[in-house]
C-alpha cells in the first residue's frame, strides 16, 4: 500500500512509520522537519499542515491508498487537511486520545461515550485543551465521512517517548536509594506501547476498518507495584520503593499525573483513569506486548540517547518532583 503518514519523525508517528516500512508499504511522511530526523526508506516531504500552500505541493500529482494523522490537534487544521486529502487517498485514521471523551477520567468510558462539544470549525491556533481532540474528530468526520477511523489512544509509553513519563520513573530509580512511590501499589495502570499501537492501527488500515476503537491496554492488566518493580529490574537498581497514601501525598501539596508521573489519586474526578473499556479493540486483534519488555527497551533508548539537554514535561509543565521535596515527604514518612 501507499501510505501517507501527517508527522512520523517522532514517538507515535515514528512506529507506524517503522512498521509500515517493515510490512512492506510505501510511505511518506509530511512533517516540518524540526521534531526528528526521516527514516531512512520514506518520501520525506516538509511543509506545514497549516500552511495552505504546502498541503497543496504535498498532494499535487500524488494518491495514496491511506493516510494516517499522528499529529493533528487543531480542528482547524484537521478538516484543511481532509479537506484536501479526500479526493487524494481511499482512507483515514486520525489517532485522537479517550481526553476527547466527556466523562473521562472521572468515568469509565467505551466507544459510544459522549465526546465534548467542540465544534469542528472551531477558530485556528486555540490554547492546548482536552476538548480539542474531540473537535478534531468532527472535523475529519464532516470532511471525510465513512471512509474514517478514529483510535482513542490511552496512555502510550515505549522508546522514543517525548513527554517522559516512563523515563523519569526510569532515570529516578536508577539513582537509587528510597524512592517516593505513590498511592496503592496494587491500583491498576492501563500502559500502551506505541508499537503495539501503530502494529494495530496498520492491521486496521490494511483491512479499510472505520469508526472508532477505544486502544489502549485492557483494564486490570498491570499495576502501578508491578510497573515500577519492572523499573527496578531493567535498571538494576537498588532503590527501595516508599509507598506512600493518597492522602499524605496530597496533604504535602503533590500534584497529581505531574510530580509524581501517573499517579492518578483514589478520588471522584480520577476514578475513571484507568478504566477505559478496550473489548472492541481487543476483538479486533489489539496485541499488548509484556510490560516489561516496554520498560527495559525503553531503558535501553535512553541509555543509547544519552542525557537530555531538558528536562521531561507534559506541555509546559515540568515533570517529576523536587528532590528535596521529595526528601521531605520520606523524612516525614519515616519519623
Amino acid at each position: 500500500m501507499k501510505i501517507l503518514i501527517l508527522g512520523g519523525s517522532k514517538f507515535l508517528g515514528r512506529a507506524y512509520v517503522s512498521q509500515a516500512l517493515a510490512r512492506g508499504h510505501e510511505v511518506t511522511t509530511f512533517n516540518r522537519g524540526i521534531s526528528g530526523a526521516d527514516q531512512p526508506g520514506v518520501e520525506a516531504v516538509h511543509g506545514d499542515r497549516t500552511d495552505p500552500a504546502d498541503l497543496a505541493r504535498l498532494v499535487a500529482g500524488r494518491h495514496w491508498d491511506a493516510v494516517v494523522d499522528s499529529a493533528g490537534q487543531q480542528p482547524h487544521d484537521v478538516a484543511r487537511s481532509a479537506r484536501l486529502l479526500r479526493d487524494h487517498t481511499d482512507h483515514y485514521t486520525f489517532v485522537s486520545s479517550v481526553h476527547a471523551f466527556t466523562d473521562w477520567p472521572a468515568a469509565l468510558v467505551d466507544e459510544s461515550s459522549p465526546t465534548h462539544p467542540c465544534p469542528a470549525d472551531t477558530p485556528p491556533d486555540q490554547p492546548h485543551g482536552n476538548a480539542l481532540k474531540a473537535g478534531c474528530e468532527r472535523a475529519l468526520l464532516e470532511n471525510f465521512g465513512e471512509r474514517s477511523l478514529i483510535l482513542n489512544c490511552g496512555l502510550l509509553i515505549g522508546p522514543h517517548e517525548p513527554v517522559g513519563r516512563l523515563p523519569w520513573w526510569l532515570e529516578r530509580i536508577a539513582l537509587g536509594g528510597r524512592v517516593l512511590a505513590p498511592g496503592d501499589p496494587g491500583r491498576t495502570v492501563q500502559l500502551i506501547d506505541a508499537r503495539d499501537f501503530a502494529a494495530f492501527g496498520l492491521d486496521l488500515l490494511e483491512r479499510r476498518e472505520t469508526g472508532r476503537y477505544v486502544t489502549t491496554a485492557p483494564p486490570g492488566r498491570t499495576t502501578y507495584g508491578e510497573f515500577l518493580e519492572h523499573c527496578i529490574r531493567a535498571t538494576g537498581s537498588d532503590a527501595e520503593l516508599a509507598w506512600t497514601d493518597d492522602t499524605t501525598l496530597l496533604a504535602a501539596g503533590v500534584q497529581p499525573w505531574v510530580e509524581l508521573p501517573l499517579w492518578a489519586p483514589d478520588l471522584p474526578d480520577w476514578h475513571g483513569t484507568w478504566r477505559p473499556d478496550t473489548s472492541r479493540a481487543v476483538a479486533a486483534g489489539l496485541h499488548n506486548r509484556p510490560l516489561a519488555d516496554t520498560v527495559r527497551d525503553t531503558w535501553a533508548w535512553l541509555q543509547e540517547r544519552g542525557p537530555s539537554t531538558r528536562p521531561w514535561a507534559q506541555g509546559d509543565l515540568p515533570l517529576g518532583i523536587d528532590p528535596e521535596k521529595e526528601r521531605r515527604i520520606l523524612d516525614r514518612d519515616a519519623s
